[in-house]
């Protein structure tokens, strides 16, 4: 494909730009180098790639890469044979001013393997400069790298790069035979329109994103990452880098967990200093370096020190290794030093188009049949099963995997990622998103790199399969060393909230995590919230039902067996509870029999004869147990049942690429199959401890809950008298007018400019009058008309009605002067006050109303009512923007003051529905102008008849660099 400057002459015609420039435009002007617009990228089979912009320093590297370009794509990019580029063309493609013409190479390894460039022209196809909005864009891929997704990622970048720059549109002219090239326009989502013109296609495409292209680029995405996690987990082959030569030490302890968990691809040893003769190492083939093995290697254990690191990781990267687990450390929990030295190792191994998991990590695990991956410091193998584990901590990761073999589950695959410099949790949630092999994903986090991006990808990824979430250093205040993530400004309980929201199960403690994890991985989701309860002790039983309330579910009365019931008591009164219709969940209690030895094991069988029983009612509930001193039993169940083991779990591909997925509309893929409640083998959880037990079932409940409601969440309504860019002007205006830059700490609006925004969005703030003294007081009554409200406006008395700082319904000027008086004798001299006065409101309940951009979390909106109390309680509820109606309802009902809205104690009940229509114009308003870094509307009365604003803050700032917008880009520590 070619652009419009090269269509006559080819590149090496007049519009060379040695000398005299182009077509008649001047040479380009020199432009600061644009470093932002380097990214390093997932390919679509897994592999990375960096995008950076072309400069006059690569020339040589120009040169090399189309040396290596076919024939046939050379004449598909030129529409004529061209074998090699003049001097002149090395020229024209490396000199850009990084304004009107661009140029990006995907790189690996230091070398070109694609690029793509756009030349900005006028309505005619000419040259031109701004205020020209289109450009002409041409792409040229290595053959060896085709399929592989560069275009695609190119396509992302490079548009994203002539947005910044004014360009809405691309123009681009292909040969009917360059099919490849015509799909990567085509399946990219954005606007376009086609034509035929002498004998090639002609494609414009409107840059502006769409709901489409970002759904693609996050199909992309999902493909991308996923496939580079399922690399790293199902190698065909793995070298032991630093396997020491005599037994013990970090890398010889993993070579031999890789034997013993009978790894079924081949293994290597790799040490520089082996002996004379020495070819091998616990009996597998070893050699002194990756580059001696002399064969492909996907995946390198390494195990040196630090310092050593940089040269294993050349060494593999000139092998063609896939990927690297580091277990080396020394890194960024080290210091300052340890971070410049991590932030190295990452940028080394991208280069080479590798991901990495660590450093400082503990390894990983895959118990597919056809893997048996032990690329760990865990002595045993965990059994096969359904449960994805990631952590973060080598001791958490430890103890998880102790207490889930313990309770008899099985794993997946298990990742700890140590420092996550690279391999994050986002990318593990996107490989088990779809991973038929995984049905429960467990993780335990200390920071989140993105949180935008994991609320995103949680939510996706909980709405087929459960995520059960422990976060460490909560309450620290800082992220753990080695983790470098942004600072949140909001308080833990509303990060809680929001991770709620997405559909993520929030739990305490790595207990209670195992807790969550093996009931929902060896049961069904409950129905409902209703507990049948039944066993052999009444007090248990007690227990377990105050449990039951405690958290929120409707248990019924216990059933006693008595202490003389036999498990075949339990197995027909289980049976006849699964058969109830009346009830969602059954919890079995049980304590031992005296004197009688054995009866564990009979009662674990009696139990899973009952489940196994129950027909398709029994199966669409959960059954757990809560044991007291019978330590045998959970043990036992465990031994009777299983976790489900796919009969014929597979990881590996069968083919280098995975399957192609239609791209027409990439987010309306088939999602992955959920568990099968109905599966005849379910594993019965047992807790020592009604609390636990029953905790880990109101989790399931209110997931199940959730995943109900999410098959339908609402919709961001359309409302009338919404200017859109009546607003964006009038914010433009006031920043260009207050020069806020980049470091500026924003600005807050003033009143008028304030009611002026809101107005644009349909929110009306009732105008408030200055009152510098008692005379000015009535003027502005007379002007509002009576009753009015005189209030302080002061920051030390704002919103702090308990400080007698308001005074209501004066309704003459008699009684607004001594209302004036009083005030200004109680609180302070006028200027100190600077009291308004404000015609009254309709009466009705005080609530406030807020907006911020967090940079952990991104846009939030929150609600609650005015007044001390709910602000010394934390009765606030919040919601991610943009909000939905379901959201806005849910809003107005989360919080535990709510009933006051309702009619609480005979009042009147207030406009809840003009309440939620507030919520959802305000989401608009901040999700519409990013500029927009707050929004507060303090008080916003609510009356059995509408909603008056009576105060309003706006603050502005430049837009804040997004995380999870724009193309698709790898993130750095």
């Amino acid at each position: 494909m070619r652009s419009t400057s090269e269509q006559a002459d080819g590149p090496d015609g007049p519009s060379g730009e040695v000398g005299g420039g182009a077509g008649g435009r001047p040479a380009p002007e020199e432009h600061a180098y644009p470093d932002h617009w380097e990214a390093d990228v997932v390919l679509r089979d897994g592999g990375t790639a960096r995008i950076r912009p072309i400069t006059a320093d690569d020339a040589d590297r120009l040169v090399s890469f189309y040396e290596q370009v076919s024939d046939e794509s050379k004449y598909y990019r030129f529409f004529a044979p061209y074998p090699r580029l003049s001097a002149k063309d090395v020229h024209r493609f490396t000199h850009h001013d990084f304004v009107d013409r661009v140029g990006l190479a995907a790189t690996v390894g230091g070398e070109f393997i694609a690029t793509v460039r756009y030349d900005r022209i006028d309505d005619r196809g000419r040259p031109a400069s701004t205020p020209a909005d289109e450009a002409e864009v041409a792409f040229l891929v290595q053959d060896a790298h085709q399929g592989r997704g560069v275009a695609s990622a190119l396509l992302e970048h490079i548009a994203a790069v002539a947005r910044e720059r004014g360009i809405r549109r691309f123009a681009a002219e292909v040969l009917p035979a360059n099919t490849k090239m015509i799909k990567v326009f085509t399946d990219a989502g954005y606007t376009q329109k086609r034509s035929f013109e002498d004998g090639s296609v002609r494609l414009h495409l409107d840059l502006e994103p769409t709901d489409r292209s970002l759904a693609v680029q996050r199909a992309r995405e999902q493909r991308a990452e996923a496939r580079s996690v399922q690399r790293l987990l199902a190698p065909a082959s793995v070298a032991v880098v630093g396997a020491g030569r005599t037994p013990g030490g970090v890398g010889r302890t993993v070579l031999r967990n890789l034997l013993g968990a009978g790894f079924t691809g081949r293994v290597y040893a790799v040490n520089p200093g082996l002996g004379p003769g020495e070819t091998e190492l616990d009996g597998v083939p070893a050699f002194p370096s990756v580059a001696a093995v002399g064969a492909p290697v996907d995946l390198a254990i390494v195990a040196v020190p630090a310092e050593r690191v940089p040269e294993v990781v050349a060494d593999c990267g000139e092998h063609g290794v896939r990927g690297l687990v580091v277990l080396s450390a020394g890194y960024a929990e080290s210091g300052t030093e340890g971070r410049a030295r991590q932030r190295a190792l990452v940028r080394q191994a991208r280069s080479y188009g590798m991901r990495i998991i660590g450093p400082n990590a503990f390894g990983i695990i895959d118990t597919a049949a056809d893997v048996r991956l032990n690329a760990s410091l865990a002595p045993e193998m965990p059994a096969a099963g359904r449960i994805g584990l990631f952590t973060q901590s080598a001791a958490i990761g430890v103890a998880l995997l102790a207490r889930l073999h313990r309770r008899g589950a099985g794993l997946s695959s298990f990742i700890s990622a140590g420092n996550r410099a690279d391999v994050s949790g986002n990318d593990v949630l996107q490989h088990w998103y779809d991973d038929p092999a995984t049905d429960v994903v467990l993780l335990y986090l200390e920071s989140i790199g993105n949180p935008r991006k994991f609320t995103r990808l949680a939510r996706r990824t909980a709405a087929v399969k459960p995520v059960v979430v422990v976060k460490g250093a909560r309450h620290s205040g800082s992220a753990p060393p080695g983790h470098r993530v942004p600072v949140t400004r909001v308080p833990h309980a509303t990060v809680d909230a929001l991770l709620r929201q997405a559909g993520v199960i929030r739990v305490d403690t790595v207990t209670e995590l195992v807790d969550a994890g093996v009931l929902l991985a060896g049961q069904p989701l409950p129905a409902g919230p209703r507990v049948a309860i039944l066993g052999n002790s009444e007090s248990l039983g007690l227990l377990t039902y105050d449990a039951c309330l405690t958290e929120g579910l409707r248990p019924q009365r216990p059933l006693d067996l008595t202490t003389a019931a036999t498990p075949a008591d339990f197995r027909d009164a289980l049976a006849a509870a699964l058969a109830d219709d009346t009830c969602d969940a059954v919890v079995v209690t049980a304590i031992p029999w005296v004197g009688i030895e054995g009866t564990t094991e009979v009662l674990a069988a009696s139990l899973r004869e009952a489940v196994a029983g129950g027909g398709a009612a029994g199966a669409a509930k959960p059954v757990v147990v809560v044991h007291v001193e019978m330590g045998g039993l959970a043990e036992a169940l465990s031994a009777a049942t299983s976790t489900r083991p796919a009969p014929a779990r597979t990881r590996r591909p069968t083919a280098a690429a995975p399957a192609p997925v239609p791209q027409g509309a990439p987010e309306a893929q088939e999602a992955p199959e959920p568990p099968d409640p109905a599966a005849p083998d379910r594993n019965i959880p047992a807790y020592p401890a009604a609390e636990r037990a029953v905790r880990a079932l109101a989790e399931a409940v209110r997931y199940g809950q959730w995943r109900r409601q999410a098959a339908d969440p609402g919709r961001v309504p359309e409302y009338d008298a919404i200017d859109q860019a009546g607003a964006a002007a009038l914010i433009g205006r006031v920043l260009a007018e207050r020069g806020a830059g980049q470091e500026s700490r924003g600005v807050t609006l003033t009143t008028d400019e304030t009611g002026e925004l809101l107005g644009r969005y349909g929110i009306a703030v009732r105008p408030a009058l200055p009152a510098p003294g008692p005379d000015e007081a009535v003027a502005a009554a007379v002007r509002l008309g009576y009753p009015v409200a005189l209030k302080t406006t002061a920051p030390h008395l704002r919103h702090r009605p308990d400080l007698g700082g308001v005074r209501l319904d004066l309704a003459t000027e008699e009684q607004l002067r001594t209302a004036y008086a009083e005030l200004t004798e109680a609180l302070g001299k006028p200027e100190e006050l600077q009291p308004v006065v404000q015609a009254m409101a309709p009466r009705g309940v005080d609530t406030v109303v807020r907006a911020a951009i967090d940079p952990a979390v991104g846009a939030v909106l929150s609600f609650g009512l005015a007044g001390a109390a709910s602000e010394l309680l934390g009765d606030t509820a919040h919601r991610l923007i943009p909000a939905t109606d379901r959201d806005a309802a849910e809003l107005v009902r989360s919080i535990r003051t709510a009933p006051l809205l309702f009619g609480w104690r005979g009042s009147a009940p207030v406009d809840t529905p003009a309440l939620e229509e507030l919520l959802l114009r305000v989401s608009r308003l901040v999700d519409d102008h990013p500029e927009i870094v707050s929004v507060a509307l303090e008080p916003a009365v609510v009356a059995p008849g509408g909603v008056s604003v009576l105060g309003a803050a706006v603050r502005l700032a430049p837009p804040p660099p997004t995380t999870d917008l724009g193309p698709r880009r790898l993130p750095s520590y």
